[in-house]
């Protein structure tokens, strides 16, 4: 990982003190502490959440007058950016409020990573590559430490690239196309690289993407989006206008 371990210390002995609780004091498996875990994060983020799901709430409802600044402005980006940044700042609204949740979390990210890599693998009885049998397996995944291989790994895969591809939905209802694209890319690009973590790593991102897709659900039937109407459905809305009254001549 590219963060020194030293600056996310404290956050390490949390989450490692966190994950010995529920395994010690409430008798959890450790797969079991890290899914806990990773509920009492996205807890912890509600408040951060409801604050992304307003703002994106307001975006979606404002995305017509968006569009026209863009078709007006296309051909000078640099004024498109100064009238974008005016818009917002007069309609109270931040466009990079729906990427604090996610940032939020990659601290969680790095310091998980290194707890399954150097503090919880003495704890688990895992000892030169061999760990006990109630230690580090989790359902199908034989080490939660290590990295995964074979059918776990292709299993772990789908898992991720599936629950990723759901939650980015749920994320981007108020992105554009092109947009839209990159979320739904992004996790298949992302598959090099967590095919190399550890495997109790991606039980937490397939948790955290599993409160995603529920928190979307439950959002949609508690808060619903905004309707709004196309300029097209704007312009038909419109009563045609009256005809003048003609004058009656008087005799």
């Amino acid at each position: 990982m590219f963060v020194d371990a030293n600056i996310l210390q404290p956050l390490i002995d949390v989450a490692n003190s966190v994950l010995k609780f529920f395994h010690d004091n409430v008798g959890l498996s450790w797969g079991m502490s890290i899914v806990a875990l990773t509920v009492c994060t996205r807890a912890i983020l509600v408040p951060l959440t409801y604050k992304q799901i307003k703002g994106m709430r307001a975006m979606q409802a404002l995305q017509p007058q968006i569009k026209e600044l863009q078709e007006k402005y296309k051909n000078d980006k640099q004024r498109m950016q100064q009238e974008m940044m005016r818009f917002y700042k007069e309609n109270k609204v931040n466009p990079f409020a729906s990427c604090v949740p996610l940032v939020a979390q990659l601290p969680v990210f790095i310091t998980l990573f290194y707890t399954l890599r150097h503090e919880l693998p003495p704890d688990m009885g895992c000892e030169a590559g061999h760990c006990s049998a109630y230690g580090a397996e989790f359902l199908f995944i034989k080490d939660l430490t290590a990295s995964a291989h074979g059918a776990e790994l292709i299993t772990l895969i789908v898992l991720y690239v599936a629950t990723q591809l759901a939650s980015g939905f749920f994320m981007s209802v108020t992105a554009d196309k092109s947009q839209r694209m990159m979320m739904f890319v992004l996790p298949l690009i992302f598959v090099p690289f967590v095919i190399n973590f550890p495997a109790g790593l991606m039980v937490y991102w397939i948790t955290t993407n599993l409160w995603t897709i529920g928190q979307g659900i439950t959002v949609n039937k508690l808060i619903p989006a905004p309707v709004v109407a196309t300029p097209e459905e704007k312009r038909a809305a419109k009563p045609p206008p009256k005809s003048p009254k003609k004058k009656k001549r008087r005799r």
